[in-house]
């Protein structure tokens, strides 16, 4: 098992490639137990488990590298609450799929053997249909539409969504960011260079079925196996935030960067159902301060890094081509995929995203 993130002091990328710890046994020796535990496929639930006035020790799961911003601010975040609370709770943060896919962690946080994870709005429809909302094709244009959207009503029917999968998200959301298509052969400029294109993406029906209607082929594959993809060429192409692309080093394989911004994602920060209950309710309070507050400041990261991200990357090889987000709207409104969608969401979800996104379709 891979050290946990160090919540109290600073985690290195060459600690993190050795697997060195990034902090001293002792409090956090409990999590490494716990972290082998999952992998021999043992239910654990500490929350449950931990003596009478013991410190209440949790595991926090996510499917990014450790560079990413939303590890950056995750780490402030749990050595607030550790402080807050006096060692009365503790987290060890787990990133880049360590205790396995989004996948595995949502039916972890489900058991009630993780605690903790950040989850895809995307990865976590495949439990919860209502979570992809906000991801559906070009639906977004700007984030002035999303962040009301998402802290308003449209947030607030997911979260009762997600409620009823035995998972408890928290109010803020965080940013993924809006999704863009890199290319190891051509750009894409129009829907017509995706006709029969082979791309990577995750395991979304949504965006399956997306890519599908303009034409290309695309593949399932969880993030910790895209960058092997690429190299060998099982895909051509690949789509994600500026912040994954440069996180996970796919310019290394990727010629081309289209800024197609097809779609937007965030993350819901996620708390098993199971374990919430028995957290006491003053450990919640600060749990959901800071981490509210941590989403928030995410945001900013992400909006004011993304001028500087291009450039980076432009540095590192990557041509980038702008396109215009009409030809691709066009295009998917030829097909079934807007009906299709609005069908499966419903008439009260669909009616929600377009107060705020406008008329889709």
């Amino acid at each position: 098992m891979t050290a946990p993130l160090a919540t109290s002091v600073p985690v290195t990328d060459t600690q993190a490639e050795a697997g060195r710890p990034a902090s001293a046994l002792g409090r956090r020796a409990f999590l490494g137990l716990a972290g082998a535990a999952l992998g021999a496929g043992t239910v654990f639930r500490p929350a449950i488990l931990r003596a009478q006035g013991a410190p209440l020790k949790l595991k926090f799961g996510n499917d990014v590298p450790l560079t990413h911003s939303l590890n950056i601010r995750l780490a402030e975040a749990v050595t607030a609450i550790e402080a807050e609370t006096n060692g009365r709770l503790t987290i060890a943060v787990f990133p880049n799929n360590q205790l396995g896919s989004d996948t595995d962690m949502i039916s972890q946080l489900r058991a009630g053997a993780l605690e903790l994870a950040t989850m895809p709005t995307t990865l976590l429809s495949t439990l919860v249909p209502a979570a992809a909302l906000p991801a559906l094709g070009f639906a977004f244009p700007s984030y002035d539409k999303v962040w009301p959207a998402m802290d308003g009503e449209v947030g607030a029917y997911m979260r009762r969504n997600i409620e009823k999968a035995n998972l408890q998200p928290f109010e803020a959301m965080w940013d993924n960011g809006f999704r863009q298509v890199t290319t190891s052969t051509k750009p894409i400029r129009g829907p017509e260079d995706l006709k029969g294109f082979k791309i990577r993406v995750p395991v979304v029906p949504l965006w399956v079925s997306l890519f599908t209607a303009l034409g290309a082929a695309p593949t399932s594959i969880p993030l910790s196996e895209a960058y092997a993809a690429l190299q060998t060429k099982i895909t051509d192409g690949q789509e994600n935030p500026l912040a994954i692309i440069n996180a996970t080093k796919f310019w290394e394989v990727q010629k081309y960067c289209s800024l197609t911004n097809h779609a937007w994602d965030g993350f819901w920060l996620l708390a098993s159902g199971r374990v919430w209950k028995t957290i006491p309710a003053d450990l919640q309070a600060v749990m959901a301060k800071h981490f509210n507050a941590a989403a928030l400041k995410q945001r900013a990261d992400n909006l004011r890094d993304s001028e500087a991200l291009k450039k980076e990357l432009e540095g590192k090889g990557l041509t980038f081509n702008t396109t215009d987000p009409t030809q691709f709207q066009q295009a998917l409104a030829k097909t079934d995929f807007y009906k299709t969608w609005k069908g499966k969401f419903g008439p009260e979800a669909w009616a929600l995203l377009e107060k705020y996104a406008g008329q889709i379709g």
